[in-house]
């Protein structure tokens, strides 16, 4: 396997000569573009144009108007690493139904947004660029919801705009705890993306069903495991594994769990405590794996530190109980939203 530079990752970008075999495609994957062009959004799917870093961006977004009886509140949606702002489709709908107007955005080097070569990836980054998408749209103090690094990415929001949220709403968050911290070595962003090159369908529907989904798999899923494999199977493969290893380095590298105290909007966890999520834990030690990812105990611990908030606990879901138990998610989901 051959280690791009950036300027190698730039000419294979404009040359597409990379070898489908050497990247770990699966035939089973189907073929996206560069900005997941191809796969079907649940809603109409726009883009926000912008300048960020010198280089000029765009994030796809769904502006969901409400199907029920209009509230005036606006729910943002914020997806996690290996998601898409898609897959916050049945949430939307509920969302929408109930009388809320629904952003979900994917961010700058993910899914429908643009994969920039060069680009300094942090979350005070991200949460800025969706601050400035929101204004925008005219909204100015939503709700945000994050599930997983977009939970992470919710906080961090939250912190850096603590006037700009309504409320917080937390699914399975990442960043519960600090990894570095806990023993878990540090991986470069060039080592981070060789393992991302070997990333095919197999390979994420395994990690999936090992850390999300209790081991019990359900058709359901596919569509959601296809959709981020036919990135990988595209020709923007090699910016796509370069931007997810640049991420991966960001989350492991910019933690949040010791601001949780600083947090200012009421805030609400949703937690599946059968979770065992921990970025890196696999280059830990047998100890160290051991106690990372223990969602049940991180949960009450977070619960805890952040002023005004509740725990909703999923005893029997795992990382993402949105898409494994919709309708028990939804219910706490309406619940929490109407107090």
């Amino acid at each position: 396997m051959r280690r791009l530079t950036i300027p190698a990752l730039t000419a294979a970008l404009l040359t597409g000569l990379a070898a489908p075999a050497a990247l770990g495609q699966s035939s089973a994957a189907p073929v996206y573009g560069v900005q997941l062009e191809g796969f079907d959004y649940p809603y109409p799917l726009k883009h926000y144009t912008f300048a960020s870093q010198g280089q000029d961006l765009s994030m796809g977004y769904m502006d969901v108007a409400p199907t029920g009886p209009a509230n005036g509140k606006v729910v943002v949606l914020l997806h996690g690493k290996n998601f898409c702002a898609a897959t916050w489709e049945a949430t939307i709908g509920v969302l929408a139904g109930a009388g809320y107007r629904v952003i979900a955005p994917d961010q700058v080097g993910f899914c429908t947004s643009s994969k920039p070569v060069r680009y300094q990836f942090s979350l005070a980054q991200l949460a800025t660029n969706t601050r400035d998408l929101l204004r925008s749209l005219g909204v100015t103090r939503p709700i945000i919801m994050g599930h997983s690094m977009g939970g992470m990415l919710a906080i961090r929001y939250a912190l850096t705009f603590p006037d700009g949220v309504q409320k917080l709403l937390l699914v399975n968050p990442i960043g519960l705890e600090d990894w570095q911290f806990e023993g878990v070595p540090y991986a470069s962003i060039d080592s981070l993306n060789e393992n991302e090159l070997k990333t095919s369908a197999d390979t994420i529907k395994a990690y999936q069903l090992r850390f999300y989904y209790n081991g019990n798999w359900k058709p359901d899923y596919d569509r959601w495991v296809q959709m981020a494999a036919g990135l990988y199977n595209g020709p923007g493969r090699q910016q796509v594994a370069w931007n997810q290893a640049q991420t991966s380095e960001m989350i492991f590298t910019q933690p949040v769990v010791h601001e949780l105290v600083r947090l200012r909007p009421p805030t609400v966890l949703f937690i599946g405590a059968k979770d065992r999520t921990a970025p890196g834990a696999n280059r830990a030690d047998e100890e160290t794996r051991a106690r990372l990812g223990n969602y049940a105990e991180l949960g009450r611990r977070a619960a805890k530190a952040i002023p005004n908030s509740t725990l909703v606990e999923f005893p029997a879901f795992g990382h993402s109980p949105q898409v494994e138990a919709p309708d028990d998610f939804h219910k706490a989901l309406l619940e929490q939203l109407g107090r």
